[in-house]
Parts: C-alpha cells; sequence; structure tokens
C-alpha cells in the first residue's frame, strides 16, 4: 500500500473518565530530544520523577515508580508480586475496577474472596471485615476512587481490618491521584497504583506504583518467580534504584511528559488543585441537579473528579453524547457495567477541570437533552454560576 497522509487528531474537550485534556507544557516536554534510557540527564529525572509521585501518592516509600505501561499494568505489577498461587485475596467490589483487581489476583492463582457491594455506593469496613471473618489473608484489596461509579471511599477504617487478617493493604487510585488527597502513609496503605491519564493530565501510558517497605518485604520472600517479568518489582527496583541495572528500555519521552506533569501539579500546589477540584464539582453538580437531572452517589461519598449523572427516562445515551462530539468537540463518558445505557460519566480533572470546561457542558447537555424531549427544569449554567 501506499503510504496515508499523516495523522492528524480532531481537537477534543475531554470530559469523560479519562483521558483528560493534556497542557501544552506536557505535550511539549514529550517531544523533547530522545535520549538514552541510561544516560545521566535521563536518571536524573527518574529521580526527580520518583520524589514527586512519592509528594503526590502521601508517602515516603522507597520503592515508588512508574510502570511502563497503562494503569491496568500498575494493578498487574501489585497482584503479581505480591501474590503466590494458593494465597488468599479479600477483594471489595462496587464497581468494574473492583471486580477487575478480583479477577487479576484470581490469575495469579489466588483465592478470591469477594465483597460485592451495590454499585453506586461506599464499601461498608464492618461488612468486609465480617466476609473475611477467621481467616488470614495475603492482601486485602479495595479502590479508593472507583472510575466506573465515581465513588470515592475513605481509606481510614482499613488499616485496622487489614492488621486483623494479617493482611498487606492494596488500593487502586488511578482516579485520585492529583485530584483529591491520597495519603497512602497516613492511612497505613502498603500498596498503590495509580494512571497518568485523568487528574495528571499526562497521555496515557505509564501507572505510578508504591509499595512500602513491608509489602517489598513480602515481594523478596516469595517462594516462587513472579509470573511475569516484566512486571517483576526485585528486577525493576535495580533500574530504578542506585544499581541501575538495564531491564528494559524505558519510554524515554513519556516519563519526559510525566516529569513536567508532575512538576505542574507541585507548582499548583496540592491543596491549591484539590480545592479546585472540589469546588468546580460542587458548582458541576448544582447546575446538573437545577436542571433535573440525579445523581446515584450519596453527597458524601461523590468523587470530586468524576461525577454519575442518571441518564432520564427517554433520553438516547448514544445520541446525546453524539451530539456533544459532534457540535462542540466535547466528549463525555458513558456508563460502565450495570450503569451502561443508564447514566453518563462526566469528568473535571486536571486540565479538564476549569470554569470553561464546565460552562460548555452544562450549556451543550442542555441543549441535547432539549432536543431529546428532556426540558431541564431550570437553567444549569445559572446555578453553576451561583455556586461558584
Amino acid at each position: 500500500m501506499s503510504a496515508p497522509a499523516p495523522f492528524r487528531a480532531s481537537p477534543r474537550v475531554l470530559m469523560g473518565p479519562g483521558p483528560s485534556d493534556v497542557p501544552p507544557e506536557v505535550l511539549r516536554a514529550q517531544g523533547a530530544p530522545t535520549i538514552g534510557h541510561l544516560d545521566p540527564d535521563f536518571l536524573r529525572c527518574m529521580d526527580e520523577v520518583r520524589a514527586m509521585i512519592r509528594t503526590v501518592f502521601g508517602t515516603d516509600n522507597r520503592m515508588t515508580l512508574p510502570i511502563s505501561g497503562t494503569g491496568s499494568a500498575g494493578m498487574e505489577t501489585l497482584f503479581a508480586n505480591l501474590l503466590e498461587p494458593g494465597d488468599a485475596a479479600l477483594i471489595a467490589t462496587h464497581g468494574v475496577f473492583g471486580g477487575r483487581m478480583a479477577e487479576v489476583a484470581r490469575r495469579q492463582g489466588a483465592e478470591v474472596v469477594e465483597l460485592q457491594t451495590e454499585w453506586g455506593q461506599p464499601i461498608d469496613p464492618a461488612a468486609l471485615a465480617e466476609a473475611g471473618a477467621g481467616r488470614p489473608f495475603r492482601v486485602l484489596a479495595l479502590v479508593h476512587a472507583e472510575t466506573s461509579t465515581g465513588v470515592l471511599q475513605d481509606l481510614a477504617p482499613f488499616r485496622a481490618i487489614a492488621d486483623q487478617h494479617g493482611a498487606l493493604l492494596v488500593t487502586d487510585c488511578v482516579t485520585s491521584f492529583a485530584g483529591v488527597p491520597i495519603q497512602l502513609d497516613r492511612h497505613g496503605v502498603d500498596a498503590a497504583y495509580s494512571g497518568t491519564q485523568k487528574c495528571l493530565s499526562c497521555p496515557p501510558g505509564l501507572a505510578p506504583v508504591s509499595l512500602s517497605d513491608r509489602a517489598m518485604e513480602r515481594v523478596r520472600s516469595r517462594e516462587s518467580d513472579v509470573r511475569s517479568w516484566y512486571l517483576d518489582l526485585r528486577l525493576l527496583a535495580r533500574y530504578w534504584g542506585d544499581e541501575r541495572a538495564y531491564h528494559h528500555t524505558a519510554p524515554v519521552n513519556a516519563i519526559f511528559g510525566l516529569h513536567e506533569a508532575l512538576r505542574l501539579v507541585l507548582d499548583e500546589g496540592l491543596e491549591a488543585r484539590f480545592a479546585r477540584h472540589l469546588r468546580l464539582s460542587a458548582a458541576l453538580r448544582a447546575g446538573l441537579e437545577a436542571m433535573g437531572l440525579s445523581l446515584p452517589v450519596p453527597s458524601d461519598a461523590r468523587l470530586p473528579p468524576l461525577t454519575l449523572v442518571a441518564i432520564p427516562d427517554g433520553v438516547d445515551d448514544k445520541a446525546v453524547r453524539g451530539k456533544l462530539l459532534k457540535r462542540y468537540g466535547l466528549e463525555i463518558g458513558g456508563g460502565l457495567g450495570k450503569f451502561a445505557g443508564k447514566a453518563w460519566r462526566i469528568g473535571l480533572m486536571g486540565a479538564s477541570c476549569t470554569e470553561r470546561h464546565l460552562a460548555l457542558c452544562l450549556t451543550g447537555l442542555g441543549e441535547a437533552l432539549r432536543e431529546e424531549g428532556f426540558t431541564p427544569a431550570a437553567d444549569g449554567l445559572a446555578a453553576a454560576r451561583a455556586a461558584l
């Protein structure tokens, strides 16, 4: 075949569940000259990236690094390293990604005890403790910010429950990283993973992970080899640590972009960034509710960077999202799993969390809903502005 024309993606306004809009500074950083993955300049970049990831995670963990892969690779890394065949894992599921945790653990040969909570509701710590009563577990795992439902889970009660079962506490922080406080050390979390494409506003392709000394001792004391050579943290530690032993060719330019995205987060300041997500999400929800739309997640469990919105009866999910994309280049997300066709997921993440994004979304959504036969009860944008 002859060579096609150069690919040019149409510009979009990204307000779905990820990716989010990427700042031009990050794109420029990714376009810097490529250097070797053992070049002294790149080794310095690696060290700075690790330090910044620690700050965002709220941890002093020495074993903190970006895995070369998306957030799901971060998930697989932790379960592949912390679990061996025959180990028991207690996993709380209240959405797609809790279920994915359970599936990944099963594929490592673990015996999984799964507490399934109603989607859109937070996990009840007492119910989780009861689900695992009377037996030890190698891992207790749950999702901090469930991307499929927009639930933010309080991590505070779960260290004590993990201790009751002799378990390592593992969390999915994909949609909370750089959007809401995580504080791994304060909550006693042993291992966490995230992705780059949500509140960090960096292109997808890397997965920040962090493991406590206790978790790394578990990795070092395994009786069997980690089933994935590529994701073996004992090998990766030799490359990302002082030894700098070759493991794989790191995605150099992607890590340049990650460095800049993390730098922008710290330049804004974590508290200011968290406050921005909280303030604008409250305004978005005020606008949506003023329009007469229902938000299925209880108000005290809502994840600021991601809002679940019930689709009104008689409104065509795909038609509304199609109109937003065609007219405004605006992407919002459809529902997953039990919410497929029943809800939208609207993201206010990182660089996509601005008053401009808020105004475009509420204006475009109101217009599309009217064309689908649903008349908003009030002006959503006016309500959002009043909330601000």
